[in-house]
């Protein structure tokens, strides 16, 4: 009998409940109660807090006998004095868990508020090196309600948050097993509202998670079967709902898509977001669009450094998506003609990013966690040529 190959090995964890469909959110106090929530503080970002959803939410809440506080105050790439601050309203408001209601911004904030909500050490002691989560004491983090109103990061099924460090002009990767909510409430009538760049922006980023997860390195064979299908749903969906916002079924799709992605990607991710994370510190770009933009650069970098690397498992892609021919080629044209057919940007140049940081970007891209996921293991120098590639707009491949 032959002996299975050392490399089939892997230890995989998969996420948490989640109630699917649109309406869903009336099912808010159902949530709270059966997570022990009897006065939630509701993290959402200062955009979506003027809308009527969120005032809607706590109404249904209220009505429940489930009083429910707010805090909004978190800048698009939350930091750590947002995080502070969080944490000292619900302190302040006696509250007894977190509802993180919103897009990728607020869904991160919330879960890091929920973390640190009674704890004696900093947001920075439980950065994702090595056993720093250890540090944290689990019986003070507080329940965590996920609702996403954005197709695009998936931080709803994560267990980490993405946090500037002001101060180091960084993104940082908290992380905590006990941060993946409890409970997500996935419903798509709540991303109707909004606007197409940023359905562009963010469907692309969930097309990035797919599709770095699916590439990385390593044996599981079901992140990168859902990460397959992840990438099938958005290209067929992500132009529908992007040039007719109400539809509902794409919607539905892509908000399922989003979190497939972030499932798939325990797996790894790799260039693309070892470049955004410091491109967005720096910047303070919107993340989704940088990993739009970095995309095709990125892929084809990879194959121009060793097409070897990549190159069976996009015949597999090319197949998946029913494109006209099974090739690397034939994935970047898809990518391309995807970007162009919603209005991302074709170079870092057209929002703002220059060369003058490129070697400092470039280390790191290096020092980023993400990094280890690329199927090609790049130095500084490898992720300055990429860089300038992607500002410049110079696809090679």
């Amino acid at each position: 009998m032959n002996k299975p190959s050392n490399h089939l090995q892997g230890s995989w964890n998969y996420p948490t409940t989640m109630w699917f469909g649109c309406g869903r959110i009336n099912k808010l106090p159902s949530a709270c109660s059966m997570l022990g929530m009897r006065n939630p503080l509701l993290v959402t970002d200062p955009g979506l807090a003027k809308l009527p959803m969120i005032p809607e939410a706590i109404k249904v809440n209220q009505l429940a006998g489930i009083a429910t506080g707010i805090f909004s105050a978190i800048k698009s790439n939350p930091n750590g004095e947002n995080i502070d601050a969080g944490v000292q309203c619900y302190q302040k408001g006696g509250h007894d868990g977190v509802i993180a209601f919103g897009g990728g911004s607020a869904v991160d904030a919330g879960k890091a508020i929920a973390l640190m909500a009674e704890q004696s050490l900093s947001l920075w002691d439980v950065e994702d090196v090595g056993d720093n989560w250890q540090r944290v004491n689990i019986d003070k983090i507080a329940p965590i309600i996920a609702v996403p109103t954005t197709a695009g990061t998936g931080s709803e099924v994560g267990r980490a948050s993405v946090i500037v460090n002001a101060a180091q002009h960084r993104k940082v990767i908290i992380f905590h097993p006990k941060m993946l909510p409890g409970i997500v409430i996935s419903d798509p009538q709540l991303s109707v509202g909004l606007p197409a760049n940023i359905t562009a922006a963010t469907g692309m980023d969930a097309l990035s998670h797919n599709l770095e997860a699916y590439c990385a390195p390593g044996y599981h064979p079901m992140a990168e079967g859902i990460a397959l299908e992840g990438m099938r749903l958005i290209k067929q969906w992500l132009p529908v709902a992007y040039h007719e916002p109400g539809n509902l079924e794409a919607r539905s799709h892509m908000l399922i898509a989003s979190s497939m992605g972030a499932t798939a990607f325990q797996k790894g991710l790799g260039a693309m977001h070892a470049l955004a994370h410091p491109l967005g510190a720096i910047y303070d770009a919107h993340h989704g669009l940088l990993n739009a933009i970095l995309m095709p650069y990125v892929l084809a970098y990879n194959c121009a450094y060793n097409r070897e690397s990549i190159e069976g498992k996009m015949q597999h892609l090319s197949r998946v998506l029913g494109l006209t021919s099974a090739s690397v080629n034939a994935v970047l044209d898809f990518i391309m003609a995807l970007r162009k057919s919603i209005d991302i940007p074709n170079d870092l140049q057209s929002i703002g990013i220059g060369l003058e940081h490129v070697p400092k970007i470039a280390k790191m891209a290096t020092q980023d966690p993400s990094a280890a996921g690329n199927p090609v293991l790049l130095t500084e120098e490898n992720y300055a040529e990429l860089l300038t590639n992607a500002i410049n707009g110079r696809l090679h491949g």
